[in-house]
This record gives C-alpha cells, sequence and structure tokens, in this order.
C-alpha cells in the first residue's frame, strides 16, 4: 500500500500550498517608490498613495490613489509554490 504514499504526500503539498498562496502576506499603504516590487514608481509620484497587498505567492494587487487596480510581481507557480510554502511551514 505504501507505492503511492509519496504521490500522495506531493499532492497533498501542492493542494496546501495553492491555498496558502492566496493569503495576505502583508499590507501597505505608502507613498514610496522604493519598495522592492515597485515597477511603478509614477503610481506614487508627487506625494500621491498606493496601497499594496502582497499575497504568500509573491504577487501583489495595487489599488491607486483614484481607485484604480494594478498587479505587480510574479506569482510562484508549480514547485516554486510548493518550495515556498514548505519552507514557511
Amino acid at each position: 500500500m505504501g507505492q503511492y504514499d509519496e504521490r500522495v504526500e506531493k499532492q497533498r503539498n501542492k493542494l496546501a500550498a495553492e491555498e496558502w498562496a492566496k493569503g495576505v502576506k502583508c499590507l501597505h499603504a505608502h507613498s514610496v517608490s522604493s519598495m522592492h516590487y515597485d515597477d511603478r514608481p509614477q503610481d506614487t509620484a508627487d506625494g500621491k498613495c498606493v496601497t499594496d497587498v502582497e499575497y504568500n505567492d509573491g504577487s501583489v494587487n495595487r489599488t491607486l490613489s483614484n481607485g484604480e487596480t494594478v498587479m505587480l510581481g510574479k506569482a510562484l507557480k508549480g514547485q516554486d509554490l510548493i518550495d515556498a510554502y514548505t519552507k514557511y511551514m
């Protein structure tokens, strides 16, 4: 019966990592352009404020002062996501 234990554990980790990825890692309300993931300094130019929600998968949802939303960062996928999840656990 133990022949599938490794496959089952891998699938269990994959599903858990996918659920974990949706969780909020941190929340920033700011007007600085020096965030490590920020490739849109124009969003905070002239003192404009933004709110960034960073998720466990590495993606960032930015809400601009006018209400528009922009996705930043690159979401982890596949084995990279599982590795980040198991490192977290």
